[in-house]
């Protein structure tokens, strides 16, 4: 009796032990995952004991990604706490070493987007904006672009376009080249006569009336 006894007991006992221990390494190694991905690896771990250093790290490591406004930079800041007196000097500092220079993000903006997505001046206008570029410096950057800088980015994204539209009846391709077209920004004049020439068609007094 007591033999059986102690064998019954004696593996319940061993079965709890392992569990329990098992539950335990479990939980510790899922804290730790999310604590070494929630823990920024180049950043200060007490960031009110130097937040210029801070500011710094976060800036450069913006900026090692891809370029960005002034704005923007100092939207990461304010998001990380950084001291708005701090976070002025930081990006006084960028700018003195060309780290960061609006005029010259507007230029490379508009340069790559106009030629990459075919957007329309007033679609460029509007991203510079959003990013915190200065009014002057996006007039400044858009200068580049001229009326038939604009017309070829419309033809070519209506080429794109249309290729993917072959078996469409052409009334249907026209309305939808046109949506497409005004989406990036593009005007009537513009919209028309580019789809005049990619589908071959007469220009019809009801397409914008």
């Amino acid at each position: 009796m007591r033999s059986g006894a102690a064998g019954e007991s004696g593996p319940s006992r061993r079965g709890r032990r392992p569990g329990s221990r098992s539950g335990r390494s479990s939980a510790e190694r899922s804290a730790g995952g999310r604590a070494a991905r929630s823990a920024p690896p180049t950043e200060p771990a007490e960031p009110d004991a130097d937040p210029e250093a801070l500011a710094r790290t976060i800036v450069l490591r913006k900026l090692t990604a891809q370029a960005r406004t002034r704005d923007e930079l100092a939207k990461a800041l304010k998001t990380r706490k950084v001291p708005e007196d701090v976070s002025e000097k930081v990006l006084d500092r960028m700018e003195e070493v060309g780290l960061v220079d609006d005029a010259e993000f507007a230029r490379s903006w508009v340069s790559s987007r106009q030629g990459r997505r075919h957007l329309s001046k007033t679609a460029l206008r509007r991203e510079l904006v959003t990013k915190g570029v200065d009014r002057d410096q996006i007039d400044e950057a858009l200068d580049q672009v001229d009326s038939e800088d604009e017309r070829a980015a419309a033809l070519a994204l209506a080429e794109k376009k249309l290729r993917s539209m072959s078996g469409l009846d052409r009334q249907v391709q026209y309305r939808r080249l046109a949506g497409a077209l005004g989406r990036r920004g593009f005007g009537p004049g513009i919209v028309s006569g580019v789809l005049n020439e990619v589908l071959n068609a007469e220009p019809e007094s009801d397409q914008w009336g």
